[in-house]
């Protein structure tokens, strides 16, 4: 029976990156497969780029090949599966991979064959501490710890926007006050999420930083400061100031769990095994509960309020131009995969302000992608691979995935993906994080989803209208099949 396209792209992807054998780890986000490599050497990135169904690979901590929303959880599911581990488990040890034509090979090659790939392991170990700066590892780590809450930040934004429009629906007198109980149930949802997010962050911390799951949860939930009332206080040792529940945010969890993953494993290593299972936990969480509760808190609060103070105060004074210019930043991010980075920044600006002005602001730059697809569209109409390429990545580019336009259209042309960086929105902001695009309006808060969407339509038409006149690179334009063979004139 024929494979399915989700095991064909699997099967591929495992041809070109040297087997599963040399593969770590494995994860994936909304259109990328992310993988963690032992040997590069042993991996072919031009195989991976022409595999049928992949719009790009990138090569940063982890190997990121894009097949785009809803492949992509099917294929990284196929990959597991076939090696009998789950979603970021650890892949089995090398030496457990073998073939009939690896076990008809004589001992002396197999001992050879085993120390030529322990070289090859090291050698790339010493290059990826080269390249793996303290800042590149700090980027990695938040991309790894909200990756796998991408979904749930969509669906819930999501219902928490079907939520606001039902509830002005009703305020306008569109529907009856019987709606109320409904409406209540999709907030709550909502904010089974958002009042309980440290706890999920802190979950994910810890097993990032290799700390123990529940107990990053746990320091999670610290900050909630669950019990403390405004009779009985707990004051900020800086400033005699009551601390306030979620003051710090997520910034704070984050590195109170990397303190609570080195204090854990310095436990592990001096407590006797017999009373290791008691002790360690109970002195981590007091230690670290307390450290999180009278220093990281405080501290953290400062920083989180003074980072979203500080893009406030961009947004204020640049209004257009700075909009332009963060549009302009991002597409390189989504680029490189580092756009996960900023999840922790909306989150702060959605505590603190009651919105996130970033986010639309930043969808503007897929909206010049879909721009500038559309004009590749009508300029290069003989060209039927572009075509069909552009016919399959703009829907999903209206709702917000930019990636398939990027990486299956404009960046192969080069010159499309700098005429698409166009776009700029002031004083707008989403109540949720998740989608953008067309999928963003319902999320829009105060009601200015007009403006919104005239800054949609404005990026449309600029990244349409710059790629149209300066942006169309003369091989595009070679009349080619579906296959990308040029046909004779």
């Amino acid at each position: 029976m024929a494979e399915d396209k989700y095991t064909r792209i699997a099967n591929a992807i495992y041809a070109h990156v040297g087997g599963p054998q040399n593969i770590e780890k494995l994860i994936h986000c909304m259109t990328r497969v992310r993988m963690t490599i032992r040997d590069y050497s042993l991996v072919d990135m031009d195989g991976l780029k022409a595999i049928d169904g992949v719009m790009g690979v990138v090569q940063e901590d982890t190997l990121q090949v894009i097949v785009g929303p809803g492949t992509v959880d099917k294929v990284a599911d196929v990959m597991v599966k076939q090696v009998g581990v789950g979603l970021g488990e650890p892949f089995p040890d090398p030496s457990t991979f073998t073939s009939d034509a690896t076990a008809t090979k004589s001992e002396h090659q197999r001992d050879k064959e085993m120390v030529e790939a322990k070289a090859k392991e090291v050698h790339a170990a010493q290059k990826a501490k080269i390249k793996q700066t303290p800042v590149r590892k700090v980027l990695s780590a938040i991309s790894s710890i909200f990756i796998p809450l991408i979904p749930v930040f969509v669906g819930a934004g999501l219902i928490s926007g079907i939520a606001s429009i039902l509830s002005n629906m009703m305020l306008a007198g569109d529907i009856s006050k019987s709606w109320t109980d409904f409406i209540t149930v999709l907030k709550v949802i909502n904010s089974g999420l958002f009042s309980y997010l440290v706890i999920y962050v802190g979950i994910n911390s810890a097993t990032v930083f290799g700390a123990t799951a529940g107990l990053g949860g746990v320091i999670g939930a610290v900050t909630l400061l669950t019990g403390v009332t405004p009779q009985a206080p707990i004051h900020n040792i800086f400033n005699g100031q009551a601390l306030s529940a979620g003051q710090g945010g997520i910034i704070g969890v984050i590195f109170a769990v990397w303190v609570l993953a080195i204090v854990e494993k310095w436990l592990h290593k001096v407590i006797p095994d017999s009373i290791d299972i008691i002790i360690t936990p109970t002195i981590a969480l007091l230690v670290v509960g307390v450290f999180t509760i009278f220093l990281v808190m405080p501290i953290a609060g400062v920083i989180s309020n003074s980072l979203v103070g500080a893009i406030e105060w961009i947004l204020n004074v640049g209004g257009a131009i700075s909009g332009f210019v963060l549009g302009l930043l991002f597409l390189p991010m989504v680029m490189f995969g580092l756009h996960q980075i900023l999840t922790p920044i909306h989150i702060e600006m959605i505590n603190k302000l009651g919105m996130t002005p970033l986010l639309p602001i930043l969808a503007m730059a897929g909206a010049g992608q879909v721009g500038a697809a559309l004009a590749l569209w009508i300029r290069c109409r003989n060209n039927k691979q572009l075509s069909n390429m552009i016919k399959g990545a703009l829907p999903v580019g209206v709702l917000g995935v930019g990636e398939p336009l990027i990486y299956g259209v404009t960046l192969p042309l080069g010159r499309p993906f700098i005429t698409a960086c166009i776009g700029g929105l002031g004083n707008i902001g989403a109540t949720a994080i998740g989608p953008s695009g067309v999928a963003l309006i319902p999320l829009i808060a105060n009601g200015h989803w007009l403006g919104y969407v005239i800054g949609l339509l404005a990026a449309y038409a600029g990244g349409f209208v710059a790629t149209y006149f300066f942006g169309i690179p003369s091989s595009a334009k070679i009349a080619k099949d579906k296959e990308g063979h040029v046909i004779e004139a």
